[in-house]
């Protein structure tokens, strides 16, 4: 019961929060792409220049005429919260005759109860087609773990907010809408490959003939995960982030939830491409600055960043975001920086869904976007300076040993 009255108050206090933020925002836009921002209210970290994906993915839906197809970890709503105006965009959409379609990863009902609920609401709107797929069972390991929108087949979303009021509202998130028809026709692939086995019974078998690489030279690409049951003409996240890894010269800034060079399977496994490469950058002179969550100083990744950090060239920050003074109790699931991106020598942004942790890039669909554009770079890199530098971050101490992070 306290439980769900600290909730319910929390609940109408981000409603206010909601009203009183309008849609008034600036847009930080270059060609083909617009930076969309989510951070934690009643925190100091606001970005007036870049829209919320709250107000961005309703606008989106709204101005469907054939398709959207949404494909999300999971879905977590709440009456009153930042995810509802999205919700009934959906349902607007599926009332004028707009072919909907919805795929999350079903293990997630497991995870938390609020789960299917909010699935079964999207799968009861007529017009509405939702699947839950249970990605292991299809492919013999990992899970769905993107979160990505494509609307009419021209314009898409992708980036690390999950379909969650929680991700909207209480935590540090990083996306972009584009309407660049390359990358669009990717994702749009994807989500067709993924649609048609979702309802698949038995495994499938994951072949490609031979792994290719993105021209270095485009503007703008995008990548997937894992490469052995991607579309053809998506190539592979994991061989493509070493690669602008091994690319750098000056100076590499990351954020990312979770950083390891293992697996959380039981047992771990070695999982050691990124972390080779990061190494490699700082041993040849570039700078690294790697910024992550307090969940990421948990017994089981604490000991690989401290290693990471030992090394020159590398600074490593951990940012933790409190509670509001308003909350009678921390509510699950919240108040972290949830942000997976990077910038490569102030020229190069890969922004995307997928961890760097094993599991992830190696054997879970996630999806990144690669743009070679200078002033998407800076603007990204200047969102990371900002937590960086500011009161919630500081340096990993390797000397310390961290209390278990809330979670």
């Amino acid at each position: 019961m306290r439980r769900a009255k600290a909730l319910s108050r929390l609940l109408f206090s981000a409603a206010a929060v909601a009203a009183a933020a309008g849609s008034s925002r600036a847009e930080f836009k270059v060609p083909g792409y617009e930076l969309v921002y989510s951070y934690p209210v009643e925190s100091t970290l606001a970005e007036p220049d870049l829209r919320s994906a709250h107000e961005v993915w309703p606008k989106m839906i709204d101005a469907a005429k054939k398709t959207v197809d949404i494909e999300q970890f999971y879905v977590v709503n709440s009456t009153g919260g930042f995810l509802e105006p999205t919700i009934q965009a959906i349902e607007r959409a599926a009332k004028r005759g707009v072919r909907v379609r919805f795929i999350m990863e079903k293990l997630f009902f497991k995870i938390d109860p609020a789960s299917p609920a909010s699935f079964a609401r999207i799968q009861s709107m007529p017009g509405v087609e939702a699947r839950a797929v249970e990605w292991a069972r299809v492919f013999g390991e990992g899970i769905v773990h993107c979160k990505f929108i494509v609307v009419d087949g021209k314009t898409g979303y992708l980036g690390s907010q999950n379909f969650d009021w929680r991700s909207l509202e209480h935590i540090h998130e990083l996306g972009v809408k584009t309407d660049d028809a390359g990358v669009v026709s990717q994702m749009q692939s994807v989500f067709d490959h993924d649609w048609g086995i979702s309802l698949a019974t038995a495994p499938v078998k994951a072949e490609r003939a031979a792994k290719g690489s993105p021209d270095p030279a485009r503007r703008s690409y995008l990548v997937a995960s894992p490469w052995a049951v991607n579309p053809a003409g998506v190539e592979d996240s994991e061989s493509e982030l070493v690669r602008l890894l091994g690319s750098a010269t000056a100076e590499i800034r990351v954020q990312v939830l979770d950083y390891n060079a293992q697996t959380r399977s039981r047992p771990p496994r070695a999982y050691s491409p990124i972390d080779n490469a990061l190494r490699d950058a700082a041993l040849r002179g570039v700078k690294v600055k790697l910024l992550v969550s307090h969940w990421n100083t948990d017994t089981h990744s604490l000991p690989h960043i401290k290693s990471l950090a030992a090394l020159h060239n590398v600074e490593i920050r951990v940012a933790t975001i409190p509670d509001p003074a308003s909350w009678p109790e921390h509510v699950p699931f919240t108040r972290v920086v949830h942000s997976k991106y990077m910038t490569v020598d102030g020229k190069t942004l890969w922004l995307g869904t997928s961890n760097w942790a094993g599991g992830y890039l190696d054997n879970s669909r996630n999806l990144e976007v690669v743009v070679n554009d200078p002033a998407l770079a800076e603007r990204a890199a200047r969102i990371h300076a900002h937590l960086w530098d500011s009161p919630y971050s500081a340096p990993l101490d390797v000397s310390k040993d961290y209390p278990k992070p809330r979670r």
